[in-house]
């Protein structure tokens, strides 16, 4: 099992995760943050970090879309393990629906 971030990351992008992430297993995009599924050690001390509940366990219903994404994602984007502020319109697009289309495949900055 992993965790896995979801579409409610998308342009909030929140890092409170990886700062309590024992094994390093985030990776950042330009507008969100994936786990890497092969690093992950199922611990869930990132889950109820998260401001916009955006991190869920892969077992439940729906989320392969999402799985798939974050080991693409893990395999390009650039490590990150310390916390940095959010994306400035953050707090206006949690909880937001339909944000898939709003997903960017850049990198971002990275440690």
């Amino acid at each position: 099992m992993t965790y896995v971030v979801v579409e409610n990351c998308i342009k909030c992008k929140y890092t409170d995760c990886v700062e309590v992430c024992p094994v390093d297993c985030f990776y950042e995009g330009e507008n969100m943050l994936v786990i890497h599924p092969d690093e992950c050690i199922d611990c869930g001390v990132c889950e109820p970090e998260c401001p916009a509940e955006a991190i869920k366990p892969d077992t439940e219903p729906d989320l392969e879309k999402w799985l798939a994404l974050n080991a693409e994602y893990a395999q390009l984007w650039p490590n990150i393990t310390i916390k940095r502020d959010a994306l400035p319109e953050a707090k206006e697009f949690d909880g937001r629906s339909g944000k898939s289309d709003l997903f960017s495949k850049n990198p971002g900055q990275g440690d």
